[in-house]
């Protein structure tokens, strides 16, 4: 084989399908529940890495009931991918994220002790505060996200924030794909081209999973990148993560 051609081909197919980041904070969940470091987030991110991820995602949240401020440090110095921070932009957050400097921070409205993310900004009120927090990331290198429902006219006032991306909150999606696939995902077709049209990247995540992520690829134009953190973790129980992450690429090409 000419070295370097499977680099070669994988960039090339990089270039050409949607982007998959793994969310490992199920395997913190469950490190956590025990003590210990088993299983350990850090080897099992560069595990997931070398089976084709794309990128390792990662929602630190306050009680660390899940990823720990160390895991952050920590997996800043293996994540050869791309590394993306999940979370509400408290002054902690800002400045843990400020300190590791990701390749993509994406900012989601969580208030302190929710279970999961459960909505999206709404950029309207919030834009000033968003726009200043965006600026700090901004100056640092950092790419920015902001989490956000389908709503045409919050995506135009996420546009005002400064944002390079958006992440559309596909929980909706997922709840009513299995009666009326096309018209789950309709409101999200529409999301994205409002989006491309005012020359904001697109990511989508939360409940995507092995039954609805191909239909949502197909549908949803100009899309960059999913994150998939519990659906394929639960997954990986069954088929193994090697097997579970091709499962999951496939589904994106």
């Amino acid at each position: 084989m000419v070295p370097g051609y499977f680099w070669r081909r994988r960039s090339y197919m990089e270039r050409t399908m949607t982007r998959l980041s793994v969310n490992i904070n199920k395997l913190a969940t469950l490190r956590n529940a025990r003590g210990g470091n088993e299983p350990d987030v850090v080897a099992w991110a560069q595990a997931i890495e070398g089976f084709g991820a794309h990128g390792i995602t990662v929602h630190p949240r306050p009680d660390e009931r899940h990823i720990r401020r160390s895991d952050v440090h920590a997996l800043r110095q293996v994540v050869r991918t791309e590394f993306n921070i999940e979370g509400y932009p408290s002054e902690d957050f800002i400045a843990l994220v400020l300190a590791v400097r990701p390749e993509q921070v994406t900012l989601v409205p969580d208030p302190p002790g929710v279970l999961t993310s459960n909505a999206g900004w709404d950029t309207r009120t919030h834009k000033t505060f968003l726009r200043e927090v965006l600026q700090r990331f901004k100056a640092s290198g950092i790419r920015t996200s902001v989490f956000l429902g389908t709503d045409p006219e919050l995506v135009a006032h996420a546009a005002d924030t400064g944002t390079d991306r958006i992440e559309l909150y596909t929980e909706p999606y997922a709840t009513q794909f299995a009666g009326d696939p096309a018209a789950a995902v309709a409101p999200f077709t529409a999301a994205a081209e409002r989006a491309h049209a005012l020359g904001l990247g697109l990511n989508a995540g939360h409940d995507l999973n092995l039954h609805n992520l191909a239909w949502f690829n197909r549908h949803v134009p100009h899309l960059a990148e999913v994150s998939i953190g519990h659906a394929l973790i639960c997954d990986a129980l069954r088929y193994g993560m090697a097997n579970t992450v091709e499962l999951y690429l496939r589904e994106l090409r």
